[in-house]
């Protein structure tokens, strides 16, 4: 079992390894989407960049980023300069302990 903490939260939430950051953040009611995006958002696919997050520690138990996410993120201004800690939730496996910073 891994645990996630959701920084601005204040929650941990234990959780399977292997399970999906969005999923799991759901589950624990964390938001992850600002404003519209609650309602507007890409359902987990991957698409729309709204769920990203920061994790500052980590980030080697996250599954290893895939093309589309890199491409993703790449058109993201909040990807400048954290382009080490940034991961779009929906897209991110927990595979140990992490710390995840929401609506970065």
């Amino acid at each position: 079992m891994a645990i996630i903490k959701f920084i601005n939260e204040k929650k941990e939430v234990q959780v399977p390894e292997g399970s999906n950051l969005r999923a799991e953040a759901q589950r624990a009611g964390v938001g992850l989407y600002p404003g519209i995006n609650k309602a507007l958002n890409c359902h987990g696919f991957g698409q729309c960049g709204s769920c990203r997050v920061l994790i500052p520690k980590g980030m080697d138990h996250a599954s290893p980023m895939g093309f589309m996410e890199k491409l993703r993120l790449r058109f993201s201004m909040a990807f400048v300069g954290n382009e080490k800690t940034m991961r779009l939730a929906c897209r991110t496996k927990v595979n140990g302990d992490m710390e995840v910073l929401t609506r970065p």
